[in-house]
């Protein structure tokens, strides 16, 4: 399943493409457990109903695994037709927690979490010696759930306080919420939110002088930030699902041989796709077969590299323990990795400096 059209249209055919190339080379070297991958792609139109009613035809009609469709509200009606039908489906682009929060026996989470995307930030934090957090989230149900889920992983290590506010979308003046976090002194200020919301942050921190020990908005990598906020953009810390730099141990190749298909380097949707092919190849070569019991077996246990890092999961539920969103900080205008160190490569986190001594970037 792969939006084509409607509101998911570029993102889904991101996603496709990454589908595309991996069955492609499994085929190319012999096919999938000496027979080749017929894959079938479905738009669903961005529409999670549709998705719902695609997935049971594709079940009725033979498919022997499923790739969930884009998007967590399309993958929750899609994993429960996998569910009902006892059909193994990997879940690739459904990070809401909602999808995994009951024991999933088909369900297979690839790609992180949305509670995950606190964990780099918390250990940065621990880091510099950040005591007193102010997390703060924007109120849709993705920055929310990554800011509640922080704010519960803060509070089990053991930092000293550990505030959460949650603020509407229409938000521009950060004052309110500036004026809360000095009244707790806070030395760490985390953002879950749009590039909007991340700008007027910084335009309300710069204006009042305030510099934290630590500052994190999770789409500061995105460009339209440093072209929103310029300089001011340096130090910031954020959150990298994928880029085409990152170090990982297979990135490399998939970034070559997806730039000779398709004359473009992939986004994170299409890693996330090409992922879930790794892992199923994987687990069947590893099952011997595609059988649902036996591929169900497989993924349990399964450790495998991807081009989103380590692939593992929680037995529990299905949901993925392995693979964590890359932290970046603004560096001359770029974002580089500086979590986990694999990525970093030894790069420490530079401290962010006062407003008022920074130097003109030439």
């Amino acid at each position: 399943m792969a939006s084509q059209t409607g509101a998911h249209a570029a993102a889904g055919s991101e996603y496709r493409k990454g589908l595309v190339l991996w069955s492609e080379q499994v085929n190319k070297a012999g096919g999938l457990l000496g027979r080749p991958v017929e894959l079938r792609v479905e738009d669903d139109g961005s529409e999670g109903a549709k998705a719902g009613r695609l997935t049971a035809a594709l079940i009725e009609g033979g498919a022997q695994v499923l790739v969930g469709p884009y998007g967590s509200a399309a993958t929750l009606v899609a994993a429960a037709e996998a569910e009902r039908a006892r059909r193994v489906m990997l879940n690739a682009a459904g990070p809401s927690g909602l999808i995994q929060r009951r024991a999933s026996r088909y369900v297979f989470q690839v790609a992180p979490p949305y509670a995950a995307y606190g964990d780099g930030v918390l250990s940065l934090a621990r880091a510099s010696g950040a005591q007193s957090l102010f997390i703060l989230g924007r109120d849709d149900p993705a920055s929310r759930e990554m800011a509640e889920a922080t704010q519960a992983k803060a509070r089990a290590l053991g930092f000293d306080h550990v505030s959460l506010e949650i603020y509407s979308g229409s938000v521009a003046d950060f004052m309110p919420q500036l004026y809360d976090a000095m009244a707790v002194q806070a030395d760490a200020w985390i953002a879950f939110g749009e590039v909007r919301d991340a700008a007027d942050m910084v335009k309300t921190l710069k204006r009042q002088g305030f510099v934290p020990r630590l500052f994190y908005a999770r789409s500061s990598p995105d460009p339209r930030f440093a072209k929103l906020v310029g300089q001011d953009a340096e130090f910031i810390l954020g959150s990298q699902e994928y880029d085409e730099r990152f170090a990982t141990p297979v990135n490399a190749a998939f970034v070559e041989a997806f730039k000779a298909r398709w004359s473009t380097p992939p986004s994170a949707a299409a890693a996330a796709a090409y992922a879930a092919g790794t892992v199923l190849a994987a687990a069947a070569t590893r099952a011997g077969s595609v059988d649902t019991d036996k591929l169900r077996g497989a993924l349990a246990d399964l450790e495998v590299d991807t081009v989103l890092g380590s692939f593992r999961l929680d037995r529990q539920n299905g949901a993925q323990a392995g693979m964590r969103p890359p932290v970046t900080q603004i560096i001359r205008g770029r974002p580089v990795p500086v979590w986990p160190e694999p990525l970093a490569r030894g790069r420490a986190v530079s401290p962010f400096v006062n407003w008022t001594e920074r130097q003109i970037l030439k």
